[in-house]
This record gives structure tokens, sequence and C-alpha cells, in this order.
């Protein structure tokens, strides 16, 4: 935790970096003549001066949002990655620059909060503008708890400056975190309106129902089972989004993930990136890292070699070894999570009649270039999440031309299915099984969108909500924290899960694929196409769940390697 880093820079910034936002989403205030003394003198301005913890603060934890929720968890195949056979240290970059924007949104959101107390605006504006950043700030705590375990508290910035304790924080127990978690977001809905301010703000049911994620989490915390009253408490939070807070499930599957979808009712919070090109870190990323070459047309995308698992195809019953015209696809997850053989996507390259992803490999003429004639990922399938496709997809989603690296795609961190899974998963609680009708209707609601054939389930299991949650949410960086809150109740099953997965790739896929394209015809030889059994896999131990710091903050702070002391949080903070 470099404290250090984050408590000067942030000084620094205090006259600028509020007046950033996301073009469409978010009005942006003017830049010049304006300092932190001067501004936040009506509502508008307070609204704006949250603005940018919508995406800035955010941006250096996206590459590690992906390898942590994803490959770490066995969604996605990543080569030779650390994050793949669980050896990442210290000193990964990734890991690295995940750790600072996380407390780089936490030191943002204490200033912001703390600059909005002397306010000139309506009480209306202020509170809801304080109960964003608190919900921000929740929400980085929450992802450092899952990813670190025991953390310091960071209360105050301008109170850890002023005493010099800003390198000197201890751990503090992780029961002690979730609980200055739950306080913080207690009061964010405390202070949030019912309806959002404007779309695609955090409203209180936003925050509720990030409050019943927290605490099915936190249920997880005690040894062999789950904890009855945090269960209970999941529970009433996620039935008060799902029966009032006026939202529905979107229809259709796919639509969540697109531009013109940016913001609704299906999202509750999102990075809400900006491609204006007009200031680094307010744009969405992703596209270069998980998209292949020549998925657009600035050469910024060189994520051919990765893809979903093959373990992730075991889920969702399919596998690349099958016959395209064949495939068991019944889920309709599975494409607009993953690019196969045969597939065809209407919503990219719409101006060129869509994206045929075999033709865009292996017919140099299409598009701007491919992978050159070769099928690049050794798992046979592609990234489709977090791409928006090509300029003229982008302009047709949000009316905004893209730029090299510069994507207004928002990235969705909780949705409302969430939710639904969330309520699901506390009703069954330690039971073996449920037929709760209302815990039912939540998870048939989910499963149903996906596979509009099944039959409604009439009893769920913690196995059936278990297999959900990594079909509805793969490749949205959450799978791992799953792992995490398994591991601490059942450590042995999450060792279990991850070390008989198939992690690896095909041997031979690009022969197989090629020939398919030029004849017609799929023929597997199970000599020369086959699954690798020779990489071994991953060495898995209950201290796997839990990543190492930064080398660099336990230089700057040895306290981060002795035991978490425990903290009365309602005695010693307040808001």
């Amino acid at each position: 935790m470099k404290i250090r880093k984050i408590t000067y820079t942030f000084v620094t910034l205090l006259g600028a970096s509020a007046f950033v936002s996301c073009n469409d989403f978010l009005d942006r205030a003017a830049e010049d003549n304006y300092n932190v003394n001067n501004f936040y003198q009506n509502d508008e301005q307070c609204y704006q001066g949250v603005n940018y913890l919508y995406n800035s603060p955010w941006y250096d934890f996206q590459r590690g949002f992906i390898k942590v929720g994803e490959v770490l968890s066995g969604n996605l195949f990543w080569g030779s990655s650390p994050y793949l056979n669980l050896t990442v240290n210290g000193t990964d970059v990734d890991l690295v620059n995940m750790s600072y924007s996380l407390w780089a949104v936490i030191g943002h959101s204490n200033t912001v909060y703390n600059n909005l107390k002397n306010a000139k605006a309506s009480q209306e504006a202020i509170n809801a503008a304080m109960g964003e950043c608190l919900t921000w700030k929740a929400m980085a705590y929450f992802y450092l708890v899952r990813t670190f375990g025991e953390v310091p508290i960071i209360h105050d910035n301008a109170e850890e400056i002023a005493n010099g304790t800003y390198n000197q924080k201890y751990k503090v127990e992780k029961a002690d975190v979730f609980e200055y978690i739950v306080m913080t977001l207690e009061k964010a809905i405390e202070l949030l309106p019912e309806k959002p301010v404007s779309p695609g703000r955090i409203d209180r049911f936003c925050a509720k129902g990030l409050l019943a994620k927290v605490y099915l989490t936190k249920a997880c915390l005690g040894q062999g089972s789950k904890n009855s009253e945090d269960l209970a408490k999941a529970a009433s939070y996620a039935k008060d989004v799902i029966d009032n807070s006026g939202r529905t499930l979107m229809p259709v599957y796919s639509d969540i993930f697109r531009l013109k979808n940016n913001i609704s009712d299906e999202s509750l919070i999102a990075w809400r990136w900006s491609a204006d090109g007009e200031m680094w870190t307010m744009q969405n990323t992703l596209q270069s890292d998980l998209a292949m070459v020549g998925f657009d047309e600035f050469g910024d995308c060189w994520g051919g070699w990765n893809g979903p698992s093959v373990d992730l195809q075991d889920a969702f019953g399919v596998s690349a070894l099958d016959d395209p015209s064949r495939r068991n696809d019944i889920d309709t997850r599975r494409k607009a999570t993953m690019m196969m053989a045969g597939d065809v996507y209407d919503y990219f390259w719409q101006d060129k009649g869509g994206f045929d992803v075999l033709r865009f490999i292996y017919d140099d003429t299409y598009g701007v270039g491919g992978p050159g004639g070769e099928w690049q990922c050794g798992t046979g399938a592609y990234n489709v999440k977090h791409l928006y496709g090509d300029t003229y997809d982008h302009v047709e989603g949000c009316g905004v031309t893209p730029k090299n690296m510069y994507s207004q795609l928002a990235t969705h961190i909780l949705r409302l299915a969430d939710v639904y899974l969330i309520y699901a998963e506390a009703v069954l609680g330690n039971n073996a099984s449920t037929s709760e009708s209302s815990a039912l209707a939540a998870f048939n609601a989910v499963r149903n969108r996906a596979i509009p054939s099944a039959s409604p389930k009439a009893s769920i299991t913690f196995d059936d909500i278990w297999k959900e949650r990594r079909l509805e949410f793969a490749g949205e960086g959450d799978r791992w924290y799953d792992f995490v809150r398994l591991s601490w109740y059942d450590p042995q099953a999450a060792i279990n899960e991850i070390v008989n997965q198939r992690r690896n790739s095909y041997n031979g896929y690009n022969d197989l694929a090629k020939n398919y394209y030029e004849s017609g015809t799929w023929a597997v030889d199970p000599e020369t196409t086959k699954y690798d059994t020779d990489t071994q896999a991953p060495n898995v131990t209950v201290e796997s769940f839990q990543l190492p710091f930064p080398t660099e903050d336990v230089v700057f702070n040895p306290h981060l390697l002795e035991d978490p002391i425990h903290i009365d949080i309602r005695a010693e903070y307040s808001y």
C-alpha cells in the first residue's frame, strides 16, 4: 500500500483532477480559473467533482482486473503468465498497478468527500455526491480485502499526512475491514437518492446491491459454514433491490455489453469511460489486451494469443474440437463470451456485414488485416466481452469516434443479475437445496434469459448457483473472488476445483481450423490435435487465495509483514 505516493500525488492534483469527466455520460466543467477553493459552488459542480471517480483512478486496475479475476480463476488462458500457474509475486507489474490503483481510488474518494463538506450547494446535491464517493471507496476496499486479505484502513488522507503516519499503518483483521466496508456503505445509502441524479450514476439501490454482495462475502469468513446473520442481511438487501429499485434484467444477454447500452437497468455500478482523448486514464483500453491484431483500425490490439479456457468451454458444454455445425450451443452466453470457429457477429464490423471469425483469420482481403492466416489462441476460442469492434461500431454505439487505445465502452462491475444470484445463494444458506419460491424466481430469471428452452428449476443447490455464476459473469473480472470466498469456509473444495481444471491449450488447433475454412470439412486427427496434458496443473494451497503485497509497499511499510490487529471500527471511525 504505497500511501506515500498516493497522498502526496493527490495533494498536487486537487486543483485539476476534479474537473475531468465522461463526455456523454457526465458533463465536463471548464478547467481554467478553478481550484479546490473556488470550486463546489453549486449543485452541478458537486456532481462534476465526483465524475472522475467513475474512471481515471481505476485505469491502472484494468489489466489486473482481468488477470486476477479471469486468468487466476481458470476462465482465461494467458500463455506462460504467472496468473495462469498461480506463481504471482510482489514484483509483478500488473499486481503493483492494481494495488496502487485501488489505493488511489480510496485517496481520491476521501479527498473529494472532505471537499464536499464545504460546498456551497444544496444539501441534496452534497449528499448525493458524498454518497457516490463512499460507494467507490467501499468498492475499492472490497477488492483489496478479497485480493490481499488483511489491509490497513485509511479513513482520512489529510489526517494521515498531518500525523505523518501514512507509512506506519498496521493491517487490520479481515472481519474489521468488512465492518468498515459495511459502515461506509450504510452511510452511502443514507446519503444517496433513491433514483440516480442522472442516468448511469450511483443511487441508493446500487449501493444496496453492493452491500448485499459484501454481506454474502463476509458470511464466508468462518470455517465450515456461512454466517447466518450475514446471509440474512445479504438476502434482505438483495430483495430490496429486486423488488423496489424498478430495475429489470435486459431481455437479450449480449445486449448488456454493447456501447448503446452503456447505461441500462442491468448496470448497477460501472466504470464509465471516455474516448474523447483529452486525458489519458479516462478511457477503456481492454480491447487492446483482449482482441486479435487487426480487430480495429488502429493497430492497437494484441490479444490474439489469449482466450477463454478449455475449462470454461467445458462449463458451457462445448468444445473447440467439436464440429461447429453440430455445436451444442443452447446457452446464448457462450457466443457472447467467446468466439469460436464458425461464429459470425452482427454487432461487430456492422459496416462490413458482420464479423466472421474464420474469414478474419484466413482471408487477408477481409477487413484491415487479421493475424496473418494463423489461429493464434490454442484453446480454440477468443474473447468477446470488453470489445466494441471497429470505428463504425463505436460511432454507431455512442456517437463518439474512438482513438488508439481509447474506447468509451462501459465496464460493468456490479450487474442486476449478480444481485439475483446473491439473493438465491443467501436464501439457500447452508442448506443442501432450496425450493423457496422467490429464490427460485431469481435464479430462473437469470438462467432462462440465457437458455430460453430450459425448464425452470424446481429446486436449486449451491452447485447450481456456483455454475450459474461462472457462466453469467465469465470474462467480467469476478470469478477469482468467488474462489476466494469459497476458500475461506471450504478451502479444499476451492483447491480441488482449480487443480482439476483444464487450464492448458490444444496442440495443432490452427491446422484443424484452417482446413475447415478451406475445405468445409471438420476432421480432427487425435494424433496431432489434442489437449496438452504435459504441462502440469498449478500447485494450489490455501495460501494461493491471497496475493502478496507489492514488494515496494512492504519496503516502505514493514508493518505489512506483521500480524493484523483488531480495531473496533464503529468506535474508531465515523462519517
